[in-house]
């Protein structure tokens, strides 16, 4: 408990620079050691990666045994923290949060996404006072077993389609804050890309900031001058992946040739970075 603890609070101070804190995110044990041996100081899992990679849709319709197995495994893995993307905690109840929480700690991971979607189609956003008491129970839970969590808290707003401009910000903003006040370390707004934006939410959220980085998103060096303290990956590695897949595979069965496979990580560096024998 005590290296969790103290991995923890290290973790925790990632967030407060010097430099933005780059959040590669993994979904097995192979891609995590694969980033940790690029030298990135911390991981975090995606939980459409571990989905899909156990075949299952995204959107908390994984067994939340099989996704905790998973995030074990990566954390028993890893020697760097490791924050785990736990979706809306895995039940509907604070209860469920703060057993998702203790879980957690247990297996030495370090810090949790929670987010605000519903699951709902007609309401795809959860009541807020519901999101706050998620996040006010797994600071409660870290702190009954003496043991520090990092609660990156999230909204959806930016990733409903259809929205106005003025009232997403608005309403992120209210979301961001309630989750800030209620012991968030970090908020969290994916699907934001407008650089003037994200510069005005950084500013009014008066804590560290995450944004979800990919193709059409400001670059890392110009997030980090927007003030920006966090940038994740979410699913984009493992869809990267999966595209050079199916890239891989129309070449075998039109040409017949390997090209897509330059590049592939040698056999015995791939047992090296898992430990196995060279």
């Amino acid at each position: 408990m005590e290296s969790q603890s103290n991995q923890a609070i290290q973790f925790r101070q990632l967030h407060r620079g010097p430099a933005v804190l780059i959040l590669p995110n993994v979904w097995d044990v192979v891609s995590a050691r694969i980033f940790e041996d690029a030298g990135f100081p911390a991981l975090a899992t995606t939980s459409a990666g571990i989905a899909f990679s156990l075949g299952h849709p995204d959107g908390q319709r994984i067994p939340r045994e099989e996704m905790m197995a998973r995030i074990g495994r990566i954390a028993r893995a890893a020697q760097v923290p490791v924050t785990a993307d736990v979706e809306s905690g895995y039940g509907s109840s604070p209860e469920d949060t703060a057993k998702t929480t203790r879980e957690l700690i247990q297996m030495g991971v370090v810090g949790m996404n929670l987010e605000d979607a519903s699951g709902r189609p007609d309401q795809p956003l959860a009541d807020l006072q519901l999101a706050v008491e998620k996040i006010r129970a797994a600071r409660e839970a870290a702190m009954q077993m003496k043991a520090q969590i990092v609660v990156n808290a999230r909204t959806d707003v930016y990733l409903l389609e259809g929205g106005n401009p003025d009232a997403d910000y608005s309403e992120a903003l209210r979301r961001l804050v309630a989750f800030r006040d209620a012991g968030a370390d970090c908020v969290f707004a994916p699907g934001l890309t407008d650089a003037d934006t994200i510069g005005r939410l950084v500013k009014a959220v008066a804590c560290p900031l995450n944004i979800l980085a990919g193709v059409g998103a400001p670059s890392i060096p110009e997030l980090a001058k927007l003030g920006v303290a966090r940038v994740s990956l979410g699913s984009g590695p493992i869809r990267a992946t999966l595209g050079l897949l199916r890239r891989l595979a129309g070449e075998l069965r039109t040409s017949g040739t390997y090209v897509a496979m330059e590049g592939a990580v040698d056999y015995a560096e791939v047992n090296r970075l898992i430990g196995g024998a060279e």
